[in-house]
């Protein structure tokens, strides 16, 4: 069997590049962190491509080819793995389209991967970050949930405990969904760029406002001039969500908070409004005279975000403030009336196993927050984490199925149900991030943003106005995400939006 610390070179031989996202994320979710080789074999000659899997390689590389052939040929390709002297050669049987032979491919290398290794993956073969869609469709086929999970393991050879969730999270959100009718409305977002400080796992457009402060007013005037100049984008639709993101939007003053939030309802009718969210996320932005101006306006869901309850690990981060300042903001929330408060967690922070998780949801349990999202920790390019991971080397990187579990049952244990589900590249684990709440506390804005099903106004730098068409086609318009270049462009980020508006729906 091959084990990771045996693997050397990992090369990923190919004839068509547009199967490479597949075979790539799959090999990394079994080798994690790992560089892999990408060579286009059609570029080398298809003679050459073909003798290629068959040559010689180094006890420790590990090589995985997909060679496809002409249609009219009798098999559709060749997926071959070898690692020393291990060598698996699948023929792929001809598919009456891509996705079909797009799902071999994944299925043939999740087989073989988990022969070799003699370990299966949780999400089985899935390299998409949308698990609920496939359950979603699987429930609208099958009718009930048992049938709709033994399918996804089937399938997609899903562990039953990650079928059900999905299945579980298809069906409220079905539900959610049924009762909201999404189309009727659009939702708002509105982002604020700064933060106290940046973690060291961040790769959001954000920076420190202490670097920003002369910009800050600035911003705000941009911000709100973009808001008055689209908010009909969406006309005649009733605004059902709000979303006041980043950043950390609490690191705004007061005075600036009230600024925004008098221009929101000075520019829109909130009368139909759902959900009004705003991320209170960093305990040490919270303070009594900034929850009063959210309480004023009408917000009705608020996020503090410990991430971890252990002080060591919030120190490495990069988060500024103690684990006493985290339940002191939730107990300042719940003095002033805040009924519902979501709290994320991470796991997978360096150095934290099981024991220092544990110790973060036994604090959480304790404040009983209404809502808690659980996030494996994703280390992106953009991220200082990742940049620098070889100083990190010393502490493990954890998430294990154990660690999921645990969260799991802590959430369960509190009453909560799984509401929302997606996943992202090189996560800890390869696992998943889950929203839990109470009934009647789930997160509407989370559910619209993740199942794409409703179009969005989204406003500041890095935000991206979404157009759901009729028919479920969906384009973007894209704001720029420096926060300089934003308030110099800001007549072409709202030229944007409305240039989308006016064409319609492209052809596909």
């Amino acid at each position: 069997m091959m084990k990771d610390r045996e693997i050397g070179q990992i090369t990923i031989i190919l004839n068509d590049r547009s199967f490479e996202y597949d075979v790539y994320t799959l090999l990394l979710a079994y080798f994690p962190g790992r560089e892999i080789q990408v060579r286009d074999a059609s570029a080398e000659g298809d003679e050459k491509a073909e003798e290629q899997p068959n040559g010689q390689i180094s006890d420790t590389e590990l090589l995985v080819s997909v060679l496809l052939k002409a249609p009219d040929e009798r098999t559709a390709g060749l997926l071959s793995l070898r690692c020393g002297e291990i060598s698996r050669t699948i023929p792929l049987d001809p598919g009456s389209s891509r996705s079909l032979i797009k799902n071999r491919i994944k299925r043939s290398l999740y087989e073989a991967l988990r022969d070799l290794s003699g370990q299966s993956l949780p999400w089985g073969n899935l390299t998409g970050i949308r698990p609920v869609r496939l359950a979603m469709e699987e429930l609208e086929k099958a009718g009930d949930r048992e049938t709709a999970s033994k399918s996804l393991q089937a399938v997609y050879y899903l562990s039953p405990r990650k079928a059900d969730l999905s299945v579980e999270t298809a069906e409220k959100e079905r539900d959610i969904l049924g009762k909201l009718h999404p189309e009727e409305g659009y939702s708002l977002y509105i982002g604020i760029p700064f933060c106290p400080s940046i973690c060291l796992y961040c790769s959001f457009s954000s920076g420190p406002i202490s670097l920003y402060e002369k910009e800050v007013d600035r911003y705000l005037d941009a911000l709100i001039y973009e808001m008055e100049e689209t908010r009909d984008l969406f006309a005649p639709k009733k605004l059902q969500s709000i979303y006041i993101g980043g950043g950390t939007p609490t690191t705004l003053s007061p005075e600036r908070l009230q600024r925004l939030l008098e221009a929101v309802s000075r520019n829109f009718d909130l009368s139909a409004v759902r959900e009004f969210t705003c991320e209170a996320g960093r305990p040490d932005s919270i303070d009594r005279e900034k929850l009063s101006v959210l309480k004023d306006f009408g917000i009705s869901r608020i996020s503090i975000n410990p991430q971890t309850m252990n002080q060591k690990t919030l120190d490495l981060i990069g988060r500024r403030h103690t684990v006493e300042e985290t339940v002191s903001a939730f107990a300042l929330a719940r003095s002033m009336g805040f009924s519902d408060i979501n709290m994320d967690l991470i796991v997978g922070l360096p150095g934290e196993g099981l024991l220092e998780v544990h110790k973060t949801l036994e604090s959480l349990a304790t404040l009983a927050p209404e809502a808690i999202t659980v996030h494996a920790l994703a280390l992106k390019r953009a991220a200082r984490l990742s940049l620098h991971l070889d100083e990190y080397e010393r502490i493990s990187f954890q998430a294990s199925d154990q660690i999921m579990d645990a969260c799991e049952e802590t959430c369960r244990g509190l009453g909560m149900g799984p509401y929302y589900l997606y996943r992202q590249k090189n996560m800890a684990g390869n696992f998943e991030n889950v929203g839990w709440s109470l009934p009647g506390f789930e997160g509407l804005y989370n559910i619209l943003i993740m199942e794409e099903v409703q179009s969005i106004l989204a406003l500041g730098a890095s935000a991206s106005t979404k157009f759901v068409w009729e028919g479920g086609r969906i384009e973007r318009a894209e704001n720029v995400k420096d926060v300089r270049n934003y308030l110099d462009r800001i007549d072409e980020m709202i030229r944007r939006k409305w240039d989308l508006k006016e064409k319609g729906p492209r052809e596909r």
